[in-house]
């Protein structure tokens, strides 16, 4: 069996703890590697290692910090396909899932390499007499990341790339049960002209995670997963005085209005509901139709698109729309919710619960679930299932479709599909929701923009990407400066007599 490593100062490193986690194929069940938990001192070893490289790396100019990362850019599109393969691995995603999670990542490093411009300070002429004002941005130092199961690219991808480019040095706490991607991005780094020391992947669980929040020397803490555990690492971290950001659960509504094109919301919320087997914090998990007529429409058009789709292995070819969800702890918590969601009267429309695929009975796969007059006061409305489950919430105008939405605790995402602009400006000016798609189901903003929650979705007052990273990752320095008059004068040939 496979024994996984951190990478530190450059180089595959064992761990010492002795302690392991398995990591498994969630396809078969299988455990296909084991990954070292390390203890607080190996976390804090690192940390000090990484402390004594990046004043170097910081001290380098900006553009030759970008000019690693247009490698790193060049290396992760020649490595594509071997990354997606080992992040189907161990996640289970399918190929073309897989490539899209690294690309959206890689777009982040494509916007990273225009950090010079990000990292331009600000300038005063004259600001008083013969004084000048200008302001420097300048890295935090050490920073840290700590990142989820169910994006091992593209997390890494988005936290890394801005604070390595602001000239920090960087911590990656990755998801343990799936650890081989960030690995193997460190590597790339590396071959990309990154020093040693300057990106250091610490594989550990909530051992890991203390020490990271507990030690001094890291000054920032960026975190995407559960709220529960966002909560806990924002005032955790908060409290031992580091800049934290941290994004937590979703419960994703999509509005349909009667005058949207119901074949293309139909196939939006398909998509955006059971791609990836539904765990994403983007995905829609609430479909809200206004009117009955709207919403047996709706159902119409979502029960054969559903009971069609194709879920399997990623080695069963690029047609499959969705492979096994990461855990079998996952697949049980799923079911418990499709089972309270019948018992409190929700209607199962397209049932699941008996799905097995033959070969693969070991496996982590969930069948695709459509619940119908789904209340807000029930257990799969309130909690995030993150899983193939799309529950139905009949609304009888458009307020009250947008009151569920801003209602709900958390504020992840929303999407409307209509075909009236005033109804789209309306939802898009008054929703307490931190993104938000028109006709667009899953409305991940591009690199130059930034990424974030509302509510309990999201803790911390900077987004991730975009200009907001930049913020996230360095400090600013005001100098106010004062030369007073000197040899511009000329020379003094006489003793000057005393006022």
């Amino acid at each position: 069996m496979q024994e996984l490593s951190h990478f530190i100062d450059g180089a595959h490193v064992p761990g010492t703890s002795g302690r392991f986690a398995d990591v498994f194929n969630p396809a078969t069940g299988e455990v296909q590697a084991k990954v070292p938990l390390a203890s607080k001192a190996e976390v804090d070893a690192a940390i000090e290692r990484a402390a004594v490289a990046q004043p170097a790396w910081g001290a380098t100019n900006p553009q030759r910090r970008a000019r690693v990362m247009m490698e790193f850019v060049r290396l992760i599109n020649r490595d594509m396909d071997k990354l997606a393969e080992a992040l189907s691995r161990e996640h289970g995603k399918t190929i073309p899932d897989a490539k899209g999670d690294v690309q959206r990542g890689l777009e982040v490093i494509e916007f990273c390499i225009g950090a010079p411009h990000l990292l331009k300070g600000d300038f005063t002429d004259s600001a008083g007499p013969g004084i000048d004002m200008y302001s420097m941005k300048q890295p935090l130092g050490v920073v840290s990341g700590i990142t989820p199961f169910n994006f091992p690219a593209m997390i890494p991808l988005w936290k890394m790339g801005p604070a390595l480019s602001c000239g920090n040095a960087f911590i990656l706490k990755p998801s343990e049960r799936d650890p081989s991607v960030p690995l193997m991005l460190a590597e790339l780094l590396k071959e990309a002209g990154l020093p040693d020391g300057i990106l250091q992947v610490i594989n550990g669980d909530k051992e890991a995670v203390d020490a990271i929040l507990e030690n001094e020397t890291v000054q920032a803490v960026g975190f995407v997963g559960s709220t529960p555990i966002a909560q806990y690492i924002y005032s955790k971290g908060c409290a031992n005085g580091k800049r934290v950001q941290c994004f937590g659960g979703a419960k994703n509504h999509m509005i349909i209005m009667p005058d949207a094109d119901m074949d293309q919301a139909a196939d939006a919320l398909v998509g955006a509901g059971f791609g990836a087997a539904g765990e994403r914090c983007m995905a829609i998990s609430v479909a809200v139709p206004v009117g009955d007529e709207t919403a047996d429409r709706l159902i119409e058009k979502l029960i054969p698109r559903i009971e069609k789709l194709k879920v399997g292995p990623y080695t069963a070819g690029d047609d499959v729309d969705y492979g096994p969800v990461v855990t079998a702890a996952a697949k049980a918590n799923i079911h418990r919710l499709v089972e309270t969601g019948i018992a409190q009267g929700a209607e199962l429309v397209v049932d699941g619960r008996n799905f097995n695929l033959q070969g693969y009975e070991d496996g982590f796969f969930v069948g695709a679930h459509l619940f119908d007059r789904v209340t807000k006061d029930m257990d799969i409305y309130r909690q995030e299932i993150f899983g193939p489950v799309l529950s139905t919430v009949r609304a009888q105008s458009y307020e009250e479709a947008i009151g569920l939405a801003m209602d709900h605790e958390y504020g992840n995402g929303t999407a409307i599909f209509t075909r009236d602009g005033d109804t789209a400006r309306d939802f898009a000016s008054r929703i307490n929701i931190g993104m938000v798609g028109i006709n667009v189901p899953i409305p991940v903003p591009l690199a130059y923009h930034t990424f974030g929650g509302w509510k309990k979705s999201g803790f911390g007052d900077l987004n991730q990407h975009g200009p907001d990273a930049f913020k996230f990752y360095t400090r600013t320095k005001t100098v106010t400066a004062r030369w007073p008059s000197g040899i511009k004068e000329g020379g003094e040939f006489n003793f000057k007599q005393m006022d």
